[in-house]
């Protein structure tokens, strides 16, 4: 994830984006991962002394977003939602997590921008992510946390960090320091190629026309105890419109989240679960990189939202959505990045469990539920 989303207000299609803007865009991507993001440590020992820990990286994040106490350190501007998951059965033939069960089980979740900034004006440009918890009725849970953007634009933790220091605002300027932003390319020759991709991603009009994708890898393991890689997408059952450039701007701060709002309270809105199938040689440890695009791919059930409320006490506004909380089926991949995000979630968490917490900007009429 990249720092600083655009809070310009037009909601026209914006202008072409060269690197440097394209990483303020993402949020920055300081969600991406969001999406994300979150953390950084390998797993077994790589936040040793002397080395990059998740206390830094979310200290980068404060330092770029300024202090918001009580509020996630990205992703931070955001709506709880709450549904259900309807398998087909189709899963259980690659994991035998109880989820890919034909079946239903009760989803709780979250649409959020980008970034660490919790009153941030909704744009078109946004990058926007869906975070599910599904609570398996063997007392399991599966939480995942997915993004719209196609790839991750640094593959390792500390191409991460080093991403969220070259990107944080001169105070004199307000925007990144251009010289660093180069110097941060010059380092990491791989991240244009991926802002490429995510450049030619298609804008969509709000939240419900939006895939989100899992960015990382992860393995599915059946019963046999075969394991095969994979990537997920939540792919929408509604039409991803994208914004018209001849309508006016929008005058409403939170127009993307209020039209979420109006849209669940019309009719429950709905994402089809796709999983695709790795093969080998694909990479799973390098989430800057897409699968060809004829890899297999099985849908195996569908998420239903039919309820939006302002994120408040006991609802997801307390839920740390780690991406390691995995039911018996699902494993996590080689994919560094997955270690890292766990572990500055945790301390994002930490931070912001002791902190007094303020109302979010969005406000949504209590427990608005479909059709009503």
């Amino acid at each position: 994830m990249v720092s600083g989303n655009p809070e310009s207000s037009t909601g026209q299609a914006p202008p072409p984006l060269g690197p440097v803007a394209t990483l303020v865009r993402l949020g920055a991507i300081g969600a991406v991962l969001l999406v994300a993001a979150g953390g950084f440590a390998y797993a077994g020992g790589w936040l040793s002394p002397g080395r990059l820990t998740q206390d830094r990286v979310i200290d980068a994040f404060e330092r770029q977003n300024g202090a918001h106490p009580g509020f996630r350190r990205n992703h931070s501007k955001g709506v709880c939602i709450a549904g259900s998951f309807d398998s087909n059965g189709q899963g259980a033939q690659l994991s035998r997590a109880v989820v890919f069960a034909p079946g239903r089980v009760p989803v709780t979740g979250r649409f959020a921008l980008a970034g660490g900034m919790p009153y941030a004006v909704d744009s078109a440009a946004s990058v926007l992510s869906m975070a599910l918890r599904f609570a398996l009725p063997d007392g399991e849970e599966w939480r995942t946390g997915m993004n719209d953007i196609p790839v991750f634009p640094v593959d390792t933790p500390q191409g991460f960090y080093d991403l969220l220091v070259a990107s944080t605002p001169d105070p004199a300027t307000h925007q990144p320091d251009p010289a660093k932003m180069q110097a941060f390319f010059a380092a990491h020759p791989e991240t244009p190629p991926a802002l490429a991709l995510i450049k030619a991603k298609p804008p969509v009009s709000g939240f419900a026309g939006a895939t989100y994708n899992s960015l990382n890898a992860f393995r599915f393991v059946d019963a046999a105890g075969a394991s095969t890689p994979v990537r997920w997408a939540m792919v929408p059952d509604q039409s991803p419109a994208s914004p018209d450039p001849g309508q006016a701007a929008p005058t409403d701060k939170n127009y993307l989240f209020d039209t979420l709002a109006a849209q669940v309270g019309k009719g429950p809105l709905s994402w089809r679960l796709v999983v695709t199938v790795g093969q080998p040689g694909d990479p799973t440890a390098d989430a800057m990189i897409a699968w060809p695009a004829d890899r297999r791919q099985v849908e195996v059930g569908t998420l239903t939202i039919d309820h939006v409320e302002a994120e408040a006490a006991g609802n997801c506004r307390d839920i740390n959505f780690d991406p390691l909380v995995l039911p018996s089926g699902i494993e996590p991949s080689d994919d560094p990045l997955l270690s890292a995000r766990s572990a500055a979630y945790a301390e994002s968490f930490r931070r912001r469990a002791g902190e007094p917490k303020s109302p979010s900007a969005v406000q949504v009429d209590s427990g608005q539920e479909s059709g009503s």
